[in-house]
């Protein structure tokens, strides 16, 4: 059978001479051929983790341990107090705490665990992470399948929730799918914060293309890191708003952008402004209409004062920050998320002298910035931003365990807890979950640890999770219980 058009559209007849068959148009259908490509490898991946976990295989982490578990013979780390609180049991019903009863109190319908003596605290809560970026080189990550790097973070998300870090704010990187999972109980897992791809200008510290990729044309595919979610590139203040409002619409609970240079960027200087007033004010403006904020990765002071002149409420990093500025953060009310950047036993390795030179500079910067920021009172969170580093995950709270350095052991408990907590909070009506984290009260959700002694007196427990961490609660499910009953 041939069709055939009629008179009134002949005119539009197919051939080697129409529209559709220019160099142009070849190269829109490759991409959109290409996506649909993506689209069904993403549409499989959903598929997996939406099957249900096999009868007679279903990991401990899948069901909550008991309707009811009293937590006995403990003692209390709050999340606030810098004493141990005597004398009480913990008392989990579902996924929440729901009463702190005197110890020995009698309980009825509940499960007991007697945790011999341990002091029993707060999850951890890690404020600068990349769950699908931390665990994997950055060759990998920028060449890979997008699959096979979701896979990988899996993995990864296990042993994250291992060493007791129940909740990550999620400051970069595609982590909507694995959150879900995590959420759902299909793979164990910390809560996850996400901010989605990290929107970069062109040049800037989310720009990951090669040279060989540049210039862009109306005609280019989109690099690799911008169609796995790693990174959106934007210039301009509609572009940034658009890219902002899609991270939005996928899930993200903040927004990161990138306001300034970095160590590991290889054609982007730490001391490089980027995103103009206007475009930051794109980005902080769609992002506040809907009740969230924008935490901006920068380093220097002229970047972070122009952050903040634009409404930006969490500063990433900020190192090399002066007086002046730190001041200027104390009076915004802004947020201070800084890492143990110190170019010791835990830091990224160079070769490239420059590249070097800078981490240096920024390791003497954290020392500074760490009294500084206690000088003027600001808003302090503590994070590791490990990022393409696999060898280095296992050493998340040995790296935070370093700011005993020049906070006591009490204060650097309270910022990875309950003052980290707080930073969640700036999400609002967008945060994921609903309930205080961070805190051992009533009403809390139920993230818990149980070390075997006091951190308030020996910090480093947190950083040998495998041999203190006796029993570890994320959300009412037990991950981890080497304790007796």
């Amino acid at each position: 059978m041939v069709f055939r058009l009629g008179k009134k559209y002949q005119g539009l007849a197919h051939g080697f001479g129409c529209a559709c068959h220019t160099p142009q148009a070849m190269q829109a259908l490759a991409r959109v051929e290409a996506g649909m490509s993506r689209r069904s490898v993403l549409r499989g991946i959903a598929a997996t983790l939406a099957t249900p976990v096999l009868a007679g295989t279903s990991p401990l982490f899948a069901q909550p341990a008991a309707d009811r578990l009293l937590l006995r013979n403990v003692r209390i780390f709050d999340g606030h107090s810098p004493k141990l609180i005597e004398g009480r049991d913990v008392l989990l019903e579902a996924n929440r705490i729901v009463a702190l009863p005197r110890a020995g109190e009698a309980v009825s319908d509940a499960a007991i665990i007697d945790c011999k003596g341990g002091t029993l605290m707060p999850g951890l809560i890690d404020a600068h992470w990349h769950a699908l970026l931390a665990g994997i080189s950055q060759l990998a990550a920028l060449t890979a399948d997008v699959p096979y790097v979701h896979l990988v973070a899996a993995q990864e998300a296990e042993r994250t929730v291992l060493r007791g870090f129940t909740t990550v704010r999620d400051v970069g990187g595609p982590a909507f799918s694995l959150k879900r999972a995590i959420d759902e109980a299909r793979t164990p897992g910390p809560r996850i914060y996400p901010s989605g791809a990290m929107v970069s200008q062109t040049s800037g510290h989310g720009d990951f293309r090669q040279r060989y990729e540049v210039p862009r044309s109306p005609q280019t595919n989109l690099s690799h890191a911008e169609e796995a979610g790693i990174s959106a590139i934007a210039d301009g203040v509609p572009e940034v708003r658009r890219r902002v409002r899609e991270q939005l619409m996928l899930g993200a609970s903040q927004i990161k952008i990138m306001s300034g240079g970095g160590v590991a960027s290889t054609h982007d200087p730490v001391d490089s402004l980027q995103f103009s007033e206007e475009e930051t004010r794109a980005a902080v403006e769609a992002a506040r209409d809907w009740q969230t904020y924008v935490c901006a990765h920068v380093y220097t002071s002229q970047g972070i004062q122009r952050a903040l002149k634009c409404g930006v409420r969490s500063i990433e990093h900020g190192q090399l920050a002066d007086e002046e500025t730190v001041r200027m953060m104390a009076d915004a009310g802004a947020w201070w998320s800084i890492q143990p950047f110190l170019a010791d036993e835990d830091a990224n390795v160079y070769t490239n002298p420059t590249q070097i030179e800078q981490q240096k500079l920024i390791a003497q910067g954290t020392v500074r910035a760490l009294e500084l920021a206690d000088k003027h009172k600001v808003n302090l969170a503590l994070g590791t931003d490990i990022l393409f580093n696999p060898r280095a995950t296992a050493t998340q709270g040995r790296q935070l365990a370093k700011f005993a350095r020049w906070y006591d052991n009490a204060r650097v408990l309270r910022l990875l807890t309950g003052g980290n907590a707080e930073l969640l909070g700036l999400s609002g009506p967008r945060s994921p979950y609903e309930g205080p984290l961070g805190v051992i009260e009533a009403g809390a959700l139920a993230d818990i640890v149980v070390l075997d002694g006091n951190p308030l007196e020996t910090i480093d427990l947190i950083a040998d999770p495998e041999t203190h961490m006796k029993l570890i609660v994320k959300d009412g499910r037990i991950h981890k219980n080497t304790l007796e009953g």
